[in-house]
């Protein structure tokens, strides 16, 4: 089909339990390689990879989500047979009618082999809409408890175990530590030519009501391992591996460390992807993809 494509966002969730994360791997269950068949299916492509997905934030393995985005352009000729055919005596429906149409009937047959994925809205965007690159922030949320602490199995799948006990408080100035603008090389798995170099917006804990220890973490942007790497680093503290002065030492010197351990996944789930308004989004995806300078040392 050749008309003119139309930029979709996709807003969904998953149990990243049993995915080997989201980017597509051969032979391998995982939440784009699902999402892209459930697509191709249900809009009679034959290569799945022109359903190729653009996805907010890429999780690994075991991570969960309740916030993920990721956009998609399709012809508009397929979205219209997406959204189905309407009798000559039904009205026009909204988009925002269109975009929960589109979301149940992907549901439906992604659900079949995937049912533990939930797409909320497929709607349409601005072309200048990039789910990537165009994010102002993310934010996660980690779940653990530390020996002692009341066990409830039915959040054990997204629930953390640390074998020592947690000083609560000390894991919140441990925290407040790694706020701000830095470079976070000790706490990533940096890819060549990459910087480490985030923002990181918030860091805070609190004791949720089923007993256990949650860190809501948000950043402008997060390299691969580092919340994990950073809730590691604040249990390293919060169980009295490290002292709060070895974590700042830590940070400061930018090299990968075995002082602290990156956590489980099955611990973090991707909570918000926020983004700007529409007549921003691209510069900001402009000002995403420009290269960060390093920072320097103090």
């Amino acid at each position: 089909m050749h008309s003119a494509p139309v930029r979709l966002r996709f807003d969904l969730s998953y149990d990243g339990t049993d995915f080997s994360g989201w980017a597509a791997q051969p032979g391998l269950r995982t939440v784009q390689g699902s999402l892209e068949a459930g697509i191709a299916t249900l809009l009679r492509i034959a290569e799945p990879e022109s359903t190729r997905l653009t996805v907010g934030g890429r999780t690994d393995a075991g991570v969960h989500a309740r916030g993920q985005v990721a956009h998609l352009d399709v012809a508009e000729a397929r979205l219209d047979q997406w959204a189905g055919r309407r009798r000559p005596d039904q009205p026009v429906p909204g988009e925002a009618e269109l975009a929960r149409v589109r979301a149940r009937k992907l549901n439906g047959v992604v659900a079949r082999e995937a049912p533990d994925i939930v797409v909320h809205s497929v709607r349409r965007v601005p072309s200048t809409f990039d789910a990537r690159f165009s994010a102002l922030r993310r934010r996660y949320e980690y779940r653990l408890i530390g020996a002692g602490m009341r066990k409830d199995p039915l959040v054990a799948r997204y629930t953390a175990e640390v074998p020592r006990p947690l000083d609560f408080d000390a894991m919140q100035s441990a925290a407040d530590e790694l706020l701000g603008l830095n470079d976070f090389t000790t706490f990533c798995k940096a890819r060549d030519g990459a910087t480490a170099v985030r923002d990181l917006l918030r860091f805070e804990w609190r004791r949720t009501e089923d007993g256990a220890y949650a860190a809501r973490i948000e950043a402008d942007a997060f390299c691969h391992s580092m919340v994990r790497a950073l809730i590691g680093a604040v249990v390293a503290v919060g169980s009295g591996r490290i002292d709060r002065d070895e974590l700042v030492a830590l940070r400061d010197a930018r090299m990968r460390t075995s002082r602290f351990t990156v956590m489980p996944a099955h611990g973090l789930s991707l909570e918000e992807i926020a983004y700007p308004d529409d007549d921003e989004l691209d510069s900001r995806a402009a000002a995403t993809r420009a290269r960060r300078a390093p920072v320097g040392r103090s």
